[in-house]
């Protein structure tokens, strides 16, 4: 069965210390400290690797993030895999879960997670499911 969680998250971000500004592209390291309300109430907590390029509006990223909090009722915790790139302005993004990554009453989460933000403000739009474990075969 499918689920939809939704809500605001604040997100603070880090510059990290990093030496590779060489080339055509400069990459940078980025930490980040979330805070997800609404039906996900959790702390997320990773690591951001970028790139930028020397044409406005191209870049790409990685990241992992730890989450921990309650999801609709359910506590634990789950890791956040973001993929995202920008080809002149134009946003492509991926977040799913780590699979395998649930613990708590999160064991045998599945899903992926929309991040929107307008005006500046961000959203979340969590489509999950809570499957079979390793445990539960």
């Amino acid at each position: 069965m499918t689920n939809h969680a939704r809500g605001p998250f604040e997100v603070k971000v880090k510059p990290e210390a990093t030496d590779e500004q060489a080339g055509a592209a400069s990459l940078g390291r980025l930490s980040l400290d979330k805070q997800y309300r609404g039906d996900l109430e959790a702390t997320g907590r990773g690591e951001m690797l970028t790139a930028s390029t020397r044409v406005t509006g191209s870049a790409g990223y990685v990241a992992m993030e730890r989450v921990s909090g309650i999801l609709q009722g359910r506590h634990g915790t789950f890791v956040l895999q973001h993929s995202g790139a920008m080809t002149r302005g134009t946003p492509q993004m991926s977040v799913t879960v780590v699979p395998d990554s649930g613990a708590g009453q999160l064991a045998g989460l599945a899903g992926k997670m929309i991040i929107n933000i307008v005006d500046g403000k961000h959203s979340y739009d969590f489509e999950y499911s809570l499957g079979e474990t390793p445990e539960d075969k």
